[in-house]
């Protein structure tokens, strides 16, 4: 085959010039082996997977599907927390409790716990297209529901059917990582999933003004909260199409058509499921993302409220303060995965721990002198604080997932996505469902539970590269990428050449190692032993 040359179309450097900005860094060539032959319109790695982050463009498949991923996560997102900055509209017109209330909190987010481990599921044997297609059309009759609840206990029913939608966010971290090259895999999934939690931020604004247009127009009160959930109830259906339409698995295509073709080996359920449980990492991550998306999650439920009772504000002022906390992560999220990445440069993986444990302990802090605070102010400026803290964490966390596994990627995500849930439901059972504790209080308490859960990030080693605390091993064999990532794989399955997909994700990860000088590259024979 003849040579393409650089920058001519059907190059993977078509439309690269060099001089646009990136957002993210470039892949080093000398670190990470490019793909000077694939036809993208993006520089890609020996993966397909693109090695630049063009945050404005729209190039297939790999922004396409960054844009698609994000915009179904926020969509997903203004849904589920809708109700929570009318809910004193609501808790007068359904005559709600305080623990009535309380519970439809918990109940929002405990139903993607089951939601996101079956998305894990669906990513790694079906593709993310058709999990984020089907979910988010699925959901849409959920949210339409909310027009005719009459009763504390339906608004319970259907705050936690809506509560499912959020395992986009799975789909949302998969895509990411299947698109995207390992050294830039922090800032992307981070920005991804940072602009899709936004949408926890912009529903405080959104729906609160939906409700007073449609009350101006001549609606009453208790009629106006009703019909301002039939927008987001057509962004699901909307977005549902898009997805499904122009939406594509991996780079060199969709996962059933590439599996046909023989191009993707078909893996076993059991056995990606296995392996994905029986890695010690997965457990820590699980805890560690319940109490960082986990109290994002919570305070996203009781923040509006908490600054109409404590400094006694209007719905709308205290909907536009709670807004700052979610829209935060327009830009906390994302700089949790570029810190991510940049300390990765410098210092491997052990930079990316150190980070993740930087950022969640401070969250944990601003969020304990948040509960304290008495004046209106101070309780803004810790909140910012707490927020930023939070979702830079959140971001951190998925910048280090996708290398924990490759074979289970898709299962550990949804693990890890489905903690973040727990974590959230069993923060507001204890904290903030009951009248044990005022809202303060609660947020004080939650702040010292997430100081104490972000330990555990020091426990987390990787022969290769090294925890916290310790460095790489010394072995020669069991301290490289392709041991670690090849064990995933018994014999059997080598012989068939199911792991080639690992061994070149290992090649691609050496930059997990920093500045440390790498050893000679190992060879990679893909062929299949019985040909």
């Amino acid at each position: 085959m003849a040579e393409t040359e650089q920058g001519s179309p059907g190059s993977s450097m078509y439309g690269v010039s060099g001089k646009e900005q990136t957002y993210a860094f470039s892949v080093s060539q000398s670190t990470v082996p490019t793909e000077k032959t694939a036809k993208f319109n993006l520089p890609v790695d020996s993966e397909h997977k693109a090695t630049v982050f063009k945050l404005f463009s729209f190039a297939k498949p790999h922004m396409r599907t960054f844009h698609l991923s994000w915009i179904s996560f926020f969509t997903c997102f203004v849904s589920t927390f809708a109700a929570a900055p009318l809910v004193p509209i609501i808790r007068d017109n359904l005559n709600l409790t305080k623990k009535d209330i309380g519970n439809a909190g918990v109940a929002s987010v405990s139903g993607s716990i089951f939601s996101r481990l079956a998305m894990g599921v669906v990513c790694d044997l079906l593709g993310p297209r058709y999990g984020c297609a089907f979910l988010i059309m699925l959901s849409a009759p959920t949210v339409f529901c909310m027009t005719f609840v009459s009763s504390a206990g339906g608004y319970l029913a259907v705050r936690f059917m809506i509560g499912f939608s959020l395992a986009t966010f799975v789909s949302c971290q998969y895509w990411m990582s299947t698109m995207f090259n390992s050294k830039i895999i922090g800032l992307v999934n981070g920005t991804a999933a940072g602009w899709g939690n936004m949408g926890g931020g912009a529903t405080q604004l959104i729906m609160p003004l939906l409700y007073e247009m449609i009350r101006k127009a001549g609606s009453t009160p208790f009629t106006a909260w009703r019909i301002a959930f039939f927008i987001p109830g057509w962004l699901h259906v909307i977005m549902g199409i898009l997805v499904m339409t122009l939406g594509q698995d991996l780079p060199d295509g969709n996962l059933g058509t590439l599996k046909k073709k023989g191009t993707v080996a078909t893996d076993k359920f059991s056995k990606v499921f296995w392996n994905a449980i029986t890695n010690y990492r997965t457990g820590i991550f699980v805890l560690l993302y319940g109490y960082s998306m986990g109290v994002e999650l919570t305070t996203d439920n009781v923040v509006a409220e908490y600054f109409y009772d404590r400094f006694d504000l209007n719905l709308h002022t205290a909907g536009t303060i709670a807004a700052t906390f979610g829209m935060a992560n327009i830009v906390a999220r994302p700089f949790g995965g570029f810190a991510s990445d940049y300390a990765a440069r410098r210092f491997g993986m052990r930079g990316r721990l150190w980070v993740l444990w930087t950022l969640q302990t401070l969250g944990g802090v601003f969020c304990i002198m948040l509960g304290r605070a008495n004046v209106l102010p101070f309780a803004i400026a810790m909140m910012i604080l707490f927020s930023v803290g939070a979702q830079a964490a959140c971001g951190a966390t998925f910048g280090i997932i996708p290398f924990i596994s490759r074979r289970s990627l898709g299962i550990i995500s949804g693990m890890t996505g489905a903690g973040g849930n727990f974590g959230s439901g069993l923060t507001q059972l204890v904290f903030f469902a009951g009248s044990q504790f005022s809202t303060a209080t609660g947020l004080s308490y939650m702040g010292i539970m997430i100081v104490c859960c972000t330990f555990p990030v020091t426990a987390v080693y990787f022969p290769q590269w090294g925890g916290m605390f310790c460095g790489p091993s010394k072995d020669g064999v069991k301290g490289t990428e392709e041991d670690y990532y090849g064990k995933e794989w018994n014999e059997e399955e080598k012989k068939k050449g199911m792991h080639a997909s690992s061994l070149k994700f290992a090649e691609n990860s050496r930059s997990e190692r920093g500045r440390r000088i790498s050893p000679a590259p190992v060879s990679l024979d893909l062929t299949p032993n019985h040909v």
